[in-house]
């Protein structure tokens, strides 16, 4: 059975005050939270096992899990102030066995979002957007430079992908946040992962990739790391249908959008 894993330890400072009492996750867009809407997403395609992980105000996520339309499961990261989104996906790492989907949680998505995702082969898929600038424009809270932009490859598989990789404007589109693992692909990132955890025992704070320390690494530091050893990671192309909510602009923005075009998002 095909899994979703849903990382969703972080504040979300940018988002306060909605976040003052709540996980960014519950924050409400329309009818639904934003974990609401991704759920929706999955479920319409089948993927009901749900796995969150949890680390801000888990508690208040507990409490209001009987509004997610469905059951879900709950991972703890007990150190969510002191790790990033790379370290909090690997307090479930028994969980990452695939085939299983990765999303942040802060992000909005469609079902045929989903449904490309599910259909794409390899062993690594991203869903990456080619019309991402156009998310940015007006976006003064999140610029167009925090963008975890990707490029391809003579063979059309990701060769960079990461915020600063490269250029925005030399970029093929931007890594939305999420992914897909096939068994093999969950492997080779747990090996990858545990390999990392010992090189970098000790030294922690030490750079990995393109963030500062490896325990402040993102996802996309480990998607790098991988192409870097030669797996391959295919991009799954949209062209819009999505919206990260990151700020309080991201969140008005959204609203604004899902009144309009609310049937695209069933």
């Amino acid at each position: 059975m095909t899994k979703a894993i849903v990382i969703a330890a972080g504040r979300g400072r940018r988002l306060m005050p909605y976040t003052d009492q709540m996980p960014k996750c519950l924050v409400p867009v329309d009818h639904r939270s934003i974990l609401g809407i991704e759920l929706d997403a999955f479920r319409a395609h089948g993927i009901d096992d749900v796995v969150i992980i949890r680390g801000y105000l888990g508690d208040v996520l507990s409490a209001r899990a009987g509004e997610l339309g469905g059951p879900v499961r709950f991972v703890d990261n007990p150190d969510w102030e002191h790790n990033n989104i790379l370290e909090s996906l690997f307090c479930a790492e028994r969980e990452i066995d695939g085939p299983v989907f990765l999303t942040y949680s802060d992000i909005i998505f469609t079902p045929d979002v989903v449904a490309k995702l599910v259909a794409a082969p390899g062993d690594i898929g991203l869903i990456i957007d080619r019309a991402f600038r156009d998310v940015y424009v007006g976006r003064s809270d999140h610029p167009l430079p925090e963008a975890e932009v990707a490029d391809l490859d003579e063979r059309g598989l990701v060769k960079r992908v990461g915020k600063r990789a490269l250029p925005p404007e030399d970029a093929f589109g931007e890594f939305i946040g999420l992914a897909k693992l096939s068994a093999v692909g969950a492997g080779w990132m747990r090996a990858a992962w545990r390999e990392l955890v010992e090189e970098y025992r000790g030294r922690e704070d030490q750079p990995f990739q393109r963030a500062p320390s490896f325990r402040a690494a993102y996802l996309t530091d480990m998607l790098q790391h991988l192409i870097d050893a030669g797996r391959p990671v295919h991009p799954v192309a949209i062209d819009g249908e999505w919206r990260e909510i990151d700020t309080v602009q991201d969140l008005e923005r959204a609203r604004a959008m899902l009144g309009s075009t609310k049937e695209t998002w069933r």
